[in-house]
């Protein structure tokens, strides 16, 4: 069964026409969109409850707005205890920069031998319209200092989060970092390149799909505070690197024997109790 996560804040002027897009490409396919509304004060609860009953459609509600981190947390979870372990999760932006159809090029390509499947806009065959030249340089350059700091074999594109996933390695990340599966919920977008980061730890397998990043059609303005975005990144960048305890010591071992025997590796792994080191204390 596929499963669709799709994040929301104040996505009134983007999120019909992603809508309408989803109910025509989902046509015959087993599917549940699950839709995070992080405390929008806008019509997107509206423009939903329109939608309930065109769409298999369950909504999850935060009172008030939490954030990226907490919203991606709460929509995963939620998939994650009702999913099958042989299920797939996409993620997808609620602001219609992500074309649903390159939804089958992930799952596609996750049916190869992959754990998580990244679209990216540097392949070749990819690449984005709409983005002032002054926002490509940023991200471009944000893209190259994480393959250095991280170096993901099979990610080129660490910021976008468009991608699929198989539930077992969800449901074993979760298992295995509890709460510290996404660690740093309120330095904005972090989140995002934070799960594949956790998940290269783990020992999953990555691939990419090239894919266009339509910002052209955006209508709605940018909920992202780059300041803050670019912060997580270097402190997580210091969490991964820190010699007494970070995440790159804590876990060292763990992609070769999850390869081998995943619930031994959970077991040995698991960090339920065992916050010791600072950088699995820190939760920012």
């Amino acid at each position: 069964m596929l499963w669709i996560m799709l994040p929301a804040y104040n996505e009134q002027t983007d999120l019909p026409s992603l809508l309408k897009k989803l109910e025509k490409a989902l046509v015959g396919e087993k599917y549940r969109l699950v839709v995070v509304n992080d405390g929008s004060t806008d019509k997107t609860n509206e423009i939903l409850k329109k939608f309930k009953n065109r769409l298999n459609l369950d909504v999850v509600k935060h009172p008030i707005n939490r954030g990226l981190g907490e919203t991606e947390r709460d929509g995963f979870e939620y998939i994650i205890w009702k999913a099958d372990r042989e299920d797939t999760v996409v993620r997808i932006e609620g602001d219609d920069t992500h074309e649903p159809k390159y939804m089958f090029d992930l799952i596609r390509k996750l049916k190869e031998g992959f754990d998580v499947v990244n679209t990216s806009r540097f392949q070749p065959g990819g690449g984005q319209l709409g983005v002032s030249p002054y926002h490509a340089f940023v991200s471009r350059s944000a893209n190259i200092f994480m393959r250095l700091v991280l170096a993901i074999d099979g990610v080129s594109d660490y910021s976008c989060g468009y991608r699929a996933y198989r539930v077992a390695v969800l449901q074993d990340a979760l298992e295995l970092f509890g709460n510290n599966f996404i660690q740093l919920r309120g330095l904005g977008f972090t989140s995002t390149l934070e799960i594949i980061v956790k998940l290269n730890l783990l020992g999953c397998r990555f691939g990419e799909v090239p894919f266009l990043l339509r910002y052209d059609q955006k209508k709605g303005g940018s909920k992202m505070v780059g300041s803050i975005t670019m912060l997580g990144y270097f402190i997580m960048a210091l969490l991964y690197w820190w010699p007494f305890g970070g995440w790159r010591s804590r876990f060292k071992g763990l992609p070769e024997l999850y390869r081998k025997d995943p619930l031994a590796a959970v077991k040995k792994y698991r960090l339920h109790g065992k916050e010791k080191n600072v950088s699995s204390k820190i939760n920012l």
